[in-house]
């Protein structure tokens, strides 16, 4: 009676597991992947523009299409892109196909920097205004020459004393600053 009937046995039944866990898996990663590509394509061939800003902030060096292709590679990962140029290993240079692709748009960047440029500005406030020079920056001219002014070495003992040289000293800088500004406007207005 046993020849009939066919049995199940272990190893038949974990044949069938390990077969059907890897038909499942093609079965549903095969939906994931990207129109145009195969598994490289769709591993993450676009990059974080912030993080690529970052790095090139930390090492100007670099050129950022480098940078891009070693996060591209590492699947974004700041830390081991960072720890592989300070290791001396340096960066590789990218395949000549390589083209990145970011993120965001590129026709937003150049609003936000144009905004946080215009910030400062907007406050109205210049170092002028800010320091109250505009009295001194009235008065002054002409240009005073500083060269016959020598001045002590040493700090002095006295706090205020410091305080007002280098009030002064500073307030010097802004003004001899607004005087080369002015004439270089001059200049170039001739």
């Amino acid at each position: 009676m046993t020849d009939d009937e066919p049995s199940l046995n272990i190893p038949s039944l974990l044949t069938l597991a390990v077969v059907s866990f890897f038909v499942l898996r093609w079965f549903f990663n095969r939906d994931d992947a990207p129109a145009g590509g195969g598994r490289g394509r769709g591993r993450g061939n676009v990059v974080n523009p912030a993080q690529v800003e970052q790095i090139s902030q930390m090492f100007p060096q670099l050129s950022t299409r480098d940078i891009m292709w070693d996060l591209q590679r590492n699947g974004g990962s700041v830390a081991a892109t960072t720890e592989r140029i300070l290791t001396g290993r340096g960066l590789e240079t990218p395949p000549p196909s390589f083209q990145p692709q970011v993120a965001i748009p590129s026709a937003t960047i150049p609003a936000a920097q144009t905004a946080s440029a215009a910030a400062p500005k907007a406050d109205g406030q210049d170092l002028i205004s800010r320091y109250n020079l505009s009295a001194k920056a009235a008065s002054t001219a002409e240009p005073e020459p500083q060269l016959a002014t020598p001045s002590k070495s040493a700090w002095s003992q006295n706090k205020e004393e410091r305080q007002r040289l280098l009030q002064k000293r500073r307030d010097d800088m802004i003004l001899a600053a607004r005087r080369k500004m002015m004439q270089k406007k001059e200049g170039s207005a001739q």
